[in-house]
């Protein structure tokens, strides 16, 4: 089971590639999420989406805290976060590489400098705070662009 949570935790490997492992997650996410979004029209995309985010959510939290002893607190290979926030972002955002790019963006900013009470997640225990900063910094990033869209 640890070899489970080990894999998907790295974002099946993404987070042991060198330099910004975050970054290399959150590119991870959205590899796996167009070509969702290419198959699966409209809400069946946001339902598949979501419920991935849900079990990810889960098993990263489970993960982390499981890890926790071996990996330390948060550590860099962890990026399963980025993963799930990542897809928060991209919610009901159009399929256009523009709008996806701007999505990534942002979501990186938010989840780098930690704004609006983000990095206070972090301090929630039991692998929560691991996932529920990246949880605020999708939504955050998600808002941002929701806002952008309303103007077009």
């Amino acid at each position: 089971m640890r070899r489970f949570y080990k894999l998907m935790l790295s974002g099946f490997g993404a987070g042991w590639l060198p330099l910004a492992p975050g970054t290399w997650g959150s590119a991870a996410a959205v590899l796996l999420a167009w070509p969702l979004a290419l198959l699966l029209p409209g809400w069946w995309y946001a339902f598949a989406l979501g419920a991935l985010t849900v079990s990810f959510l889960w098993i990263g939290a489970r993960g982390s805290a499981l890890l926790e002893a071996e990996w330390g607190k948060d550590p860099s290979q962890t990026v399963i976060d980025e993963i799930v926030g990542m897809w928060i972002a991209l919610l009901f955002i159009p399929l256009n590489w523009t709008w996806w790019l701007a999505a990534f963006l942002l979501f990186r900013f938010f989840d780098i400098f930690k704004p609006l009470g983000i990095r206070r997640l972090e301090k929630i225990g039991q692998g929560w705070g691991v996932m529920l900063d990246d949880v605020l910094a999708g939504i955050y990033a998600n808002l941002v662009l929701q806002v952008a869209l309303m103007q077009i």
